[in-house]
């Protein structure tokens, strides 16, 4: 990661959020830690950070209220909230104080990093990498993890499965005929070839039943479609 993304850390657990620091600075990061909401305001205003990690339990300035100051000036600085709550109000009160994603403790590293590189992603999308990572309003999938994600419950995929989801993902919103699917992912597109990617598309859907805003739709004789609202 290149060193001139600065992101300002909001937490103040001493240990996670040492932590965090660190693996983010190991990446490539220029990272501000605040301990508690009125500091992080104050950090905010004099670094102008390019994103911003804001645990939603702080003294002094909860991060609701935290994020609220920031959007009264500030409209596009991604805010990715840290939470133990779980609850669906819970998130949806994130969304309404101006946070842009929301991740559950506990989690590891590495669904924090993909979380910031899709923001990353999203502010230069003149970028030609390959995407590995995708989120929605209560949906992550990490490609390279195989891990699929939909509110906190977390699914296993198999290679075939991710593969087939990664590229619903980068054609969102599109027809894909089934012929183009089954020459990218089997190399063939012969009747059993057909028939396994029915199974798959049948597995996909049963795994994106609670996904807001996600659905994947069949056009007979011609293809699927998966549509995202986000």
């Amino acid at each position: 990661m290149t060193s001139k993304v600065h992101i300002l850390l909001v937490e103040d657990d001493e240990s996670l959020a040492f932590v965090i620091k660190d693996n983010l600075e190991k990446e490539g990061f220029l990272v501000t830690l605040a301990i508690n909401g009125h500091d992080g305001i104050l950090a905010f205003n004099d670094d102008k950070p390019d994103l911003c990690i804001l645990d939603v339990m702080l003294p002094k300035m909860d991060g609701f209220k935290c994020a609220e100051q920031i959007r009264i000036n500030d409209s596009h600085t991604p805010i990715l909230f840290l939470t133990a709550k779980s609850l669906e109000v819970d998130k949806l009160d994130g969304f309404k104080h101006g946070g842009d994603d929301y991740i559950t403790k506990p989690f590891s590293f590495k669904e924090l990093l993909c979380r910031i590189e899709v923001f990353l992603k999203r502010a230069n999308p003149g970028e030609a990498e390959i995407e590995t990572c995708f989120n929605t309003q209560n949906l992550f999938f990490n490609h390279p993890d195989l891990m699929l994600k939909v509110d906190d419950v977390e699914f296993t995929l198999t290679q075939k499965e991710a593969d087939l989801l990664r590229l619903f993902f980068t054609q969102k919103n599109a027809l894909i005929k089934r012929e183009e699917i089954l020459k990218n992912l089997w190399g063939d597109d012969d009747y059993f070839m057909g028939r396994s990617l029915d199974v798959f598309i049948s597995r996909l859907r049963k795994y994106l039943t609670k996904a807001v805003g996600v659905k994947i739709t069949n056009h007979h004789g011609v293809g699927f479609k998966m549509m995202v609202v986000e």
